[in-house]
């Protein structure tokens, strides 16, 4: 396996067994369904684990989910930049559960919604904001200007600042003990 080898939900599932699959959305995209056996290690913490993922590469493979894709090739990539190879899965969970395979959900799973659905509604909501407070004051336009500018540069670079942010928050963050839990358990 190369650093950023795709492997299909198929591929995947006839290999589930032998790979460690760790899943780099936020956790409370994990608790609303993840591949069965993943491991919750949002992006955002990635470079804490670190030295934890070169143990379970040296293990066998590994494989990075996210819900598109995206997230888990942006994993696989700073994971290949310190020598640790991954997969990624194509078209992430989402392809996944499309395909009805099976998907695991934490018993006492939250209602958080879906990194992009946050980003597109916050970025809707700073536009619409922008717009009718322009209204009354032309200044806040400048708003609804710097959301756009920042969705350009989201599409041309491939990233996105605002998907950063939010994953900051509390109802998008892993408690310390839960990432020292999910380490432990990759180090095993």
């Amino acid at each position: 396996m190369t650093a950023t080898t795709p492997l299909t939900p198929e591929q995947a599932r006839a290999r589930l067994a032998e790979l460690t699959v760790v899943d780099v959305r936020t956790p409370g995209e994990y608790a609303s369904g993840h591949l069965p056996g993943a491991h919750n290690v949002p992006l955002a913490d990635l470079d804490q684990a670190l030295d934890v993922l070169k143990i379970a590469a040296g293990r066998g493979d590994l494989l990075m989910v996210c819900a598109s894709g995206a997230r888990s090739a942006q994993a696989c990539e700073r994971l290949a930049a310190h020598g640790v190879a991954a997969a990624t899965l194509t078209g992430g969970t989402e392809a996944w559960a499309r395909l009805g395979h099976d998907i695991e959900r934490a018993a006492e799973a939250r209602a958080t919604w879906a990194m992009e659905r946050q980003v597109r509604f916050a970025a809707g909501s700073l536009v619409l904001t922008g717009l009718l407070a322009g209204r009354r004051w032309g200044v806040a336009r400048w708003i609804s200007a710097g959301i756009a500018g920042g969705l350009i540069f989201s599409a041309v670079t491939n990233t996105c600042g605002m998907a950063h942010v939010l994953a900051r928050l509390p109802h998008n963050r892993l408690a310390a003990t839960d990432l020292d839990a999910t380490l432990a358990a990759l180090a095993g």
